[in-house]
């Protein structure tokens, strides 16, 4: 299976804060959730991608490039939406259209002004006019109207009402209809995540904690419900993260390592994350 981006033993260190040895792999065809709390480093990872700022150690390889050397050559593929850097405030979408012409080879204007229509954008109305989820529209259209095969975006559907962010979701199921596109989107939406991804990695304090088929990780874990001297039968290699709360114990649990008659709920990836971000905070009930 081809890879759309592949990041090996990737690491950025900071006076206070460090990337460490980043592996993420993006099949071609797939779309992957990128997830973590603010500060765990899902945008200094998405600058690396980009070249935006060096890396320290390791490999990134874009479309099958090494980001360091071909990067150029991939540009016409690649389009990023990053969630604060929008188009200039004096320039409308007409001029937008204009420039970015100009700037890639495959840009698509007619397909550009179809997303203008779709997504309700105005067209001679200056950028400083819109809001943020405007903004946030245009930039996506953006880049989806060059010959794109691969979508970095970070906090695409942030700032927008969930009619749009559901519209928005759809042109991104419809661009990966074809198999030699993907898309890498970071986002704290989680339910946006969990409708259109087929992978999802989660990143905390600058680690990856898992990178893995999303249908896999639904599959694998579960919430544990029980009083605590029941808990005290669960194997504790099953245990991920435990809470006490009035009922007594609620766990993030491994199903298939869990024997005996126990209520196990369905788990998100919500849940995944919070639990998993929540393990080092926990008191031990072992």
């Amino acid at each position: 299976m081809q890879e759309a981006l592949k990041l090996v033993n990737v690491s950025k260190h900071y006076r206070d804060f460090s990337l460490n040895s980043v592996n993420i792999t993006l099949p071609t065809g797939c779309i992957m959730g990128f997830i973590g709390e603010n500060g765990a480093g899902k945008t200094t990872t998405i600058k690396l991608i980009l070249d935006l700022i060096k890396r320290d150690e390791g490999s990134i390889y874009v479309l099958g490039k090494d980001n360091l050397i071909d990067l150029k050559s991939v540009k016409e593929n690649i389009g990023v939406v990053m969630e604060d850097s929008f188009f200039p405030d004096n320039l409308t979408a007409k001029d937008v259209n204009r420039i970015l012409k100009g700037i890639y080879k495959t840009w698509d204007e007619k397909r550009f002004d179809s997303y203008l229509h779709q997504l309700s954008i105005p067209v001679n109305k200056p950028v400083k006019e819109y809001s943020k989820g405007m903004k946030m529209k245009l930039s996506i259209a953006a880049a989806l109207s060059h010959d794109s095969k691969l979508l970095i975006l970070d906090e695409p559907t942030n700032g927008l009402d969930p009619v749009v962010r559901d519209e928005i979701l759809e042109l991104f199921l419809e661009f990966i209809q074809d198999e030699s596109h993907s898309v890498f989107i970071s986002s704290h939406i989680i339910s946006d995540l969990e409708k259109i991804c087929d992978y999802i990695t989660f990143i905390h304090k600058g680690s990856i904690i898992f990178s893995e088929s999303k249908d896999e990780l639904l599959e694998k874990y579960g919430i544990l419900k029980c009083t605590e001297k029941e808990f005290g039968r669960i194997d504790p290699g099953a245990v991920i993260s435990c809470r006490k709360n009035s009922f007594g114990v609620e766990a993030l649990v491994l199903k298939n390592w869990v024997k005996g008659n126990f209520v196990i709920d369905r788990a998100g990836i919500e849940d995944i994350m919070l639990f998993y971000t929540n393990r080092s905070k926990e008191r031990q009930i072992h």
